[in-house]
């Protein structure tokens, strides 16, 4: 079994969306134990001051738009130039899109394609070029893509953010049969709702309330949870995410590993 004080020393990562939220906290373990990494984003200010703060001999920011095929490309390029390989892709940029309650009926199409071109054609670029130079450098490496709850649920979220995990997952069970046979492990990672700010200011919009906190998402999320007596977290799912990065799960391919506390395997439609 792997050492738990550094589990990825040596290894080079990119995180995609690394500036904040999810992202920013999977950076800082990831740092912790050992690996380098490059934070891929389109926020540059709080990417480079994440970077800065980290410290350029194991961490650099690259501006990086997940939809944009030349930008994925030169983010693995920039990768290898900077470190010489690539162990670890983490696809985790995504939106939830418009705050809005509409059915399927009513859905919006400029906002469905941009929420796909985010959230599935950014992942699928980012799984194509890694796994490209993966394969070329005889990398046996881990590439890991955000999905979500609603990559297996419906009515938790929009119609077209539930379409595009569900993509994801699709995504992942593709790649890891196609993979495997160059020892290159792909797997999702579907949290339960993490108060990011990209939650808040979505339930700010969904319920027109601009002061609604931090802990207000929290305490709402957690009203729902199946698991009581803990409050998830970002770090809960970077935690995660280092498992399935490190070699603790080296026969770990294809897994769609949901941290919900049993939300989902749970039949809520009996709830008081």
């Amino acid at each position: 079994m792997a050492s738990t004080s550094k589990r990825l020393e040596g290894k080079v990562a990119i995180i995609t969306g690394g500036a904040s939220g999810i992202g920013e906290v999977t950076v800082r373990l990831f740092i912790e134990n050992g690996a380098m990494v490059v934070i891929a984003d389109v926020q540059d200010e709080i990417g480079k001051n994440l970077a800065e703060e980290m410290g350029a001999p194991v961490c650099v920011f690259r501006h990086c738009d997940v939809t944009v095929e030349s930008d994925m490309e030169g983010l693995v390029d920039f990768t290898i130039s900077k470190w010489g390989k690539l162990d670890i892709m983490y696809n985790n940029a995504g939106i939830l899109g418009t705050a809005v309650n509409e059915d399927v009926h009513n859905l919006d199409m400029a906002d469905f394609d941009r929420v796909i071109s985010v959230n599935v054609r950014g992942m699928a670029l980012g799984v194509k070029y890694a796994s490209r130079a993966m394969v070329n450098a005889g990398t046996k490496g881990v590439i890991i893509c955000t999905a979500s709850v609603s990559s297996v649920l419906a009515g938790m979220a929009p119609v077209a953010y539930t379409v595009s995990k569900h993509a994801v997952l699709g995504l992942v069970r593709a790649a890891s049969s196609g993979l495997g046979k160059h020892g290159i492990r792909v797997n999702c990672l579907s949290p339960w709702a993490v108060a990011t700010p990209m939650l808040v200011n979505y339930l700010r919009d969904t319920i027109k309330d601009p002061t609604l906190s931090e802990e207000d998402a929290k305490a709402s999320r957690d009203a729902h949870s199946n698991l009581h007596g803990y409050s998830l977290s970002a770090l809960d799912i970077a935690k995660s995410a280092l498992y399935l990065a490190s070699d603790d799960a080296a026969f770990v391919s294809g897994l769609n590993l949901i941290v919900d506390g049993g939300f989902t395997a749970t039949n809520h439609s009996f709830d008081t």
